[in-house]
């Protein structure tokens, strides 16, 4: 298998969370993917810009779509980041479904964008640009039936007139992901709650709550490690529980792990490939 995809990293692979951008990569190239960077990308506008001017929030994606489209001549882009991935498909949402918005999206950008370009999230990459068979015969160190929970957030699959999602209240592909290298997904009740990480810095004990609550049915449900496919909630999810041990002496850490990360240890890629020393939570010992 050869396909080539248009990427975009946005801000977060490019800074604090650098573990998922390389790990993104080594497996694309370990799956056969060839992602091009998109030349001369700009943020993507989450999240002060949808909350001030939709216009904008609008334009800022489409601007990076049309690049595919017309500069790049692709018609799939990858986009790991969740909240990325949702400025984009809420952008391209926005001018199919109104005439006058594609009119004055078009106006900012200074050229159209004519929807020809598919926006695949990290997991879609994984489950449909490679596929489920491709995957599993890629594998070369199955995991031994480890127990994860697949955390999608809030943003990969709602609202489902955006994302077209199957199942935008319990969906399954990351689970099927995650089946294919060995993993053993569990059945549990926070897959797809918000882990607050928009209030991360305003309304802390909100979101000390939210991932609380998350990360305690996770290990309730029998998780030994918590899958994700976002930086923010990563960083959220991983970043919050030093503060749980300070607060709560009988606080058992789990460790929160890329998507990424599980699909390139099962295909044989090495620890500083992957990123695996980054975590505040140690994932070294699941991922042995």
């Amino acid at each position: 298998m050869s396909k080539t995809l248009a990427y975009y990293p946005g801000c977060s692979l490019h800074g604090t969370s650098g573990e998922f951008d390389a790990s993104f990569k080594a497996t694309a190239r370990a799956l056969g993917l060839t992602l091009q960077e998109i030349p001369g990308w700009e943020c993507c506008g989450n999240t002060a810009a949808h909350s001030i001017n939709r216009l904008l929030a609008a334009a800022l994606p489409v601007n990076e779509l049309a690049k595919v489209e017309q500069d790049m001549k692709l018609d799939a882009v990858a986009v790991p980041c969740a909240a990325c991935y949702s400025r984009f498909k809420t952008g391209a949402h926005e001018v199919a479904d109104d005439a006058q918005t594609a009119s004055d999206v078009r106006a900012v950008v200074g050229r159209a964008y004519n929807g020809g370009v598919t926006v695949q999230n990290l997991i879609d990459v994984y489950h449909d640009a490679v596929g489920l068979d491709e995957l599993a015969a890629k594998v070369t160190r199955p995991f031994a039936g480890l127990k994860i929970a697949c955390y999608y957030g809030c943003l990969l699959t709602r609202p489902p007139k955006v994302t077209l999602a199957d199942d935008p209240e319990y969906p399954t592909h990351m689970d099927a992901v995650v089946k294919a290298l060995g993993c053993t997904p569990v059945d549990w009740n926070y897959k797809t709650d918000c882990c607050g990480a928009a209030l991360a810095l305003t309304e802390q004990h909100i979101v000390d709550d939210l991932v609380g609550r998350i990360l305690t049915d996770a290990k309730a449900c029998g998780a030994e490690a918590v899958s994700v496919a976002c930086p923010l909630c990563q960083v959220n999810l991983d970043g919050r529980q030093s503060e749980m041990m300070r607060g709560k002496s009988d606080w058992q850490p789990i460790p929160v792990v890329f998507l990424s990360q599980l699909v390139g240890r099962a295909l044989g890629l090495g620890d500083k490939e992957l990123g695996l020393k980054k975590h505040l939570i140690d994932i070294t010992a699941v991922m042995a």
